[in-house]
């Protein structure tokens, strides 16, 4: 493409958005050697999914900035998007993308995204079968939004839901939380703060499979908006159950403390875009925090909690001996973070 820019042309429907389509979206996401790949030239996409139940789910993503250490909002959709799948027990099969362009887009900028979205499908081993371009006037946008659904396939039978944790389960996390919160807030350098924290930005496809493998889960989550609070949050208030967390086990790599010291953020909120949270039988912990261990995507994997009769609450046992309240997220603490 001859033209630097994004332009309002680009979505109009002809040669301009013919071009952007073939040269960036097709390019860097079709795969010649799968009959299922991106066909530009239909209207609807035909799709084949293994026997089992057939799972979908849709998110969008405004992340600002666009790129930042550890990934960038291409990556970002594609992972957000088949760990939402992996977690509820399914094989990420399929995605249909829709790109919403800000005229005045850098192209050198959306080929690198779109390069980068098409490497992470390719690592989840999903294809991009479907997709939509619209071009928003210059102020009117961020830069690009992202809008992606997918498609997935689960085993007849498997039964996963918070409506099978019981008291005396364990409560396991893949790896330390808030890389992605801290690492997107210091790319913004609102505070001139510099730091070497990366987003977890990847897929959880394998942690959830060797999860599977145990008779015992009882439930998985991906921890993105609210972080690690949000989910204990919402396990207390469907299970009516105490969820009790042990501060000096949940994994926070130093930087991501020292950033939220600095600045009054709560790593336990920040979102994850990585990270895979499970309920266990308690007999069973040991073992899958073993396999997730084996795992490069694991290797900080932990045993944090436990789930306890008792009211609906989080209880977060402190480094000090005492106790504070993990309760609901009302406030954005870090908007467009995702």
């Amino acid at each position: 493409m001859e033209e630097k820019y994004i332009g309002l042309a680009h979505g109009n429907g002809g040669r301009y958005m013919r071009e952007l389509i073939a040269e960036i979206f097709a390019r860097h996401l079709s795969d010649p050697e799968r009959a299922d790949g991106l066909d530009v030239t239909l209207d609807a996409a035909p799709i084949a999914v293994d026997e089992g139940d057939v799972f979908m789910t849709t998110d969008g993503f405004i992340v600002q900035p666009l790129e930042f250490p550890g990934g960038d909002i291409g990556s970002l959709a594609v992972n957000g998007t088949v760990n939402d799948l992996a977690v509820s027990g399914a094989t990420p099969r399929y995605l249909s993308l829709n790109a919403f362009i800000e005229e005045g887009l850098e192209i050198e900028t959306l080929d690198r995204i779109v390069a980068s979205l098409g490497r992470a499908a390719r690592e989840a081993g999903v294809q991009v079968v479907a997709g939509d371009t619209k071009v928003l006037p210059r102020g009117e946008g961020g830069g690009l939004y992202l809008a992606t659904t997918g498609v997935g396939s689960r085993p007849p039978g498997l039964d996963l839901g918070m409506h099978r944790i019981e008291p005396g389960d364990a409560l396991l996390v893949s790896g330390p939380i808030g890389d992605h919160g801290i690492s997107v807030l210091l790319a913004r350098q609102d505070f001139e703060i510099r730091g070497d924290v990366r987003s977890d930005c990847g897929n959880v496809i394998r942690l959830a499979r060797r999860a599977m493998a145990h008779d015992g889960l009882r439930f998985m989550r991906d921890p993105t908006r609210a972080g690690l609070a949000g989910v204990c949050y919402e396990i207390t208030r469907q299970t009516g159950r105490t969820l009790r967390l042990r501060e000096t086990d949940v994994p926070v790599r130093d930087p991501v403390s020292m950033v939220c010291e600095m600045l009054g953020y709560d790593p336990y909120y920040l979102a994850c875009e990585g990270r895979c949270v499970a309920v266990v039988a308690a007999d069973e912990a040991s073992d899958l925090l073993a396999d997730w261990q084996s795992l490069p995507e694991g290797e900080g994997a932990a045993i944090i909690g436990s789930i306890e009769a008792g009211a609906p609450r989080t209880v977060l046992e402190t480094e000090l001996a005492g106790e504070r309240m993990l309760d609901d997220l009302e406030e954005d603490p870090l908007p467009r973070i995702c």
